[in-house]
């Protein structure tokens, strides 16, 4: 489990980068898109910036388009297990699994009721693609599912199943779980990968309003990957992008995207929902991941 997330004191936010009004799925597609989200500090929850208001917009329309959306299936990486854990409780309660920070945010609740058989439709593919994975009746969602879940879909009406990251996992091991429920997007279902485009909260406490420019050239690295194609660059980003140790000391935070890319198969078609960076440091990019029109 992750420890608390300390606040800053006082929130800094940089302006969006060339942030385009959010696209809707394609009407013409059956396909429900993917989505990487960046869930970014708890505060995210209150002080949705530029980033809230276009996942909203987002989710408006992807309703619209998908009146017979089933439910979301949701990684966070501040759920970690060994092996492959699946939310199969009918009503998961609301986890603040951070500290110290105002006292409103503790207050919150995303009510969005479980989805029993869902879920066990999620442990079933796992398990046929060779995945060791168990069912967990007692998760509550975390902030990296709630948070993002609540800007996504205020009403809290649709139904959430919560997968965990497998302890030890590297970009190649998630991506394979995303594809093993790659077929539930013909099934009325949202995957989502919550994480963050770049995450050092050694550089939390800075103060600086500016987005960082390693932060920058990291983010712009890992659209211009995802533009072109380049699954092995992006698998290989440790490697091979600009500023990835800085970008990310760990991994986590991360691996997300490669639930969301392996969700996505051959619709590596990025359009892009946010760049804002917040606190200078911490990248807010989320994309929807689909099949070009």
């Amino acid at each position: 489990m992750h420890a608390p997330i300390t606040p800053t004191l006082e929130s800094s936010r940089s302006p969006v980068m060339n942030a385009s009004a959010p696209p809707a799925a394609h009407a013409t597609h059956s396909t429900v898109p993917v989505l990487f989200v960046s869930h970014g500090a708890p505060l995210f929850a209150v002080e949705a910036g530029e980033t809230g208001p276009a996942l909203t917009r987002w989710g408006q329309a992807l309703r619209t388009q998908f009146p017979g959306l089933r439910g979301v299936v949701i990684l966070s990486p501040h759920w970690m297990a060994r092996g492959v854990r699946v939310m199969t409780g009918a009503q998961p309660a609301t986890w603040h699994d951070f500290g110290g920070f105002p006292p409103a945010l503790y207050e919150l609740q995303y009510p969005a009721p479980g989805a029993p058989a869902l879920a066990h439709e999620v442990l079933a593919l796992l398990q046929a693609a060779g995945v060791a994975a168990q069912g967990d009746a007692e998760r509550p969602f975390d902030h990296g599912a709630w948070v993002p879940l609540m800007h996504l879909f205020p009403q809290a009406d649709l139904p959430v199943v919560q997968v965990s990251l497998p302890v030890g996992a590297g970009p190649a091991d998630v991506h394979a779980l995303g594809a093993a429920l790659r077929g539930l997007r013909n099934q009325g279902v949202l995957l989502v990968g919550s994480g963050s485009m770049t995450h050092n909260l050694a550089e939390f406490f800075g103060g600086a309003r500016e987005p960082a420019p390693y932060v920058l050239e990291f983010s712009r690295w890992i659209e211009a990957a995802l533009q072109r194609g380049d699954l092995p660059a992006l698998l290989a980003y440790r490697e091979q992008a600009p500023h990835a140790e800085r970008a990310h000391p760990t991994d986590d935070h991360f691996l997300p995207l490669f639930f969301a890319l392996g969700a996505a198969g051959d619709d590596l078609q990025a359009d892009y929902l946010s760049r804002e960076v917040m606190y200078s440091m911490l990248a807010m990019d989320a994309f929807a991941l689909q099949a070009t029109a």
